[in-house]
């Protein structure tokens, strides 16, 4: 294996100060960015944000926030996990996109996909009815606007819940296309296979169980990008986890806050609540990548390997974690995790992460 990418994602999680009372939306989507510019500092690959309309995640703009990102960083590559396609507008998002990627001088990237959660629906006026309907045809349009952006050519589309675009064009174009595009996929054989058909790389969203369980999904990708005629794509990963300087201290520091979002998730969805064991067996032989800088990144090799994954996103916030705990594990990923994923995936450390300034 080798040139494996090695990134980050948060969803703004609202999290607590020290006297435990929430902080507001607005102090969140301010610790993103100080987050991301280490993130950069670190030379970390990739941050990403995602998309959600509810009030225990602060990032309902993605778009907005990575403009800002873009502007106080200097390398790291942008984009989301995931942008709802589902309840957007192609064209309006392949815009916004283009713009952050001139804004960066070309970080920009964005994973589509139709997320976990369905508030984004009544908020803008779709219907749930056509919730497959509508990720099938929007993606369409958006490939065919990518495709014209990097033709030079106008885009013809014709489907069935919009008017037609013919012979439109869409500004501004991507100055150095094509705009760097994957499909986030929650386990789904037919999103597996429509990440295929639009030649688009394939995002696994893994939030629990075995990892290599998604095996199978990487090889019907791979089967079905050889079947259309296309060359193999990158497929990445993205799964949540926590680092502090030991296994122990790292597992007591997630707990209490992963325990609060899961229960509250898991309320709405009907799921029983959560338990310690429960937690501790996930991190020791699931999806959750939390421990020390050693532990962390075996695992994290661990799945690349298993997986032929040449991506691997860490969602590094979870529920209440408190910002100044969220900075101390992105400053292990990026000076101790990194460089161990690397060595164990025979690859050189990055010189940016032995660049950054101490104690950044």
């Amino acid at each position: 294996m080798s040139n494996i990418e090695l990134g980050l994602d948060t969803f703004g999680d609202i999290t607590v100060a020290e006297d435990g009372k929430p902080l507001s939306q607005a102090r969140v989507l301010r610790d993103v960015l100080a987050e991301a510019e280490l993130a950069d500092r670190l030379g970390i690959d990739f941050f990403g944000v995602g998309e959600h309309h509810r009030p225990d995640f602060a990032i309902s703009a993605p778009e907005v926030v990575l403009a800002a990102i873009a502007a106080r960083t200097e390398r790291i590559h942008l984009g989301t996990s995931v942008t709802v396609l589902s309840t957007d507008d192609p064209v309006r998002v392949f815009q916004r996109f283009s713009t952050v990627d001139a804004l960066s001088s070309g970080r920009a990237e964005v994973i589509l996909g139709r997320g976990s959660f369905t508030e984004s629906f009544p908020l803008f006026g779709y219907s749930l009815e056509d919730y497959d309907d509508l990720f099938e045809e929007k993606l369409a349009l958006f490939a065919a606007i990518r495709d014209a952006d990097r033709t030079g050519q106008p885009v013809r589309w014709k489907g069935k819940l919009r008017p037609p675009l013919d012979g439109v064009r869409v500004y501004p174009p991507v100055e150095y296309p094509p705009l760097k595009v994957w499909v986030g996929v929650g386990g789904s054989p037919e999103s597996v296979v429509r990440a295929a058909r639009y030649r688009f790389p394939l995002t696994l969203a893994i939030i629990g169980g075995d990892p290599r369980r998604f095996a199978p999904y990487v090889e019907l990708y791979y089967r079905s990008l050889a079947q259309l005629g296309f060359e193999r794509l990158p497929v990445g990963v993205h799964s949540p986890g926590h680092i502090a300087e030991t296994d122990a201290q790292a597992r007591d520091q997630l707990w209490p806050h992963y325990q609060i979002m899961r229960n509250r998730i898991g309320a709405e969805r009907g799921w029983p609540r959560t338990s310690r064991a429960e937690f501790d067996s996930e991190v020791a032989a699931g999806s959750l990548y939390v421990g020390s800088p050693e532990t962390v990144a075996k695992k994290i090799a661990s799945t690349a390997r298993a997986l032929g994954a040449s991506r691997f996103d860490l969602k590094y916030s979870a529920g209440t974690l408190p910002h100044q705990i969220m900075m101390r594990s992105i400053e292990l990923y990026g000076r101790e995790v990194i460089p161990l994923v690397r060595e164990l995936t025979g690859e050189p450390a990055s010189p940016a992460v032995e660049a950054a300034a101490p104690n950044a």
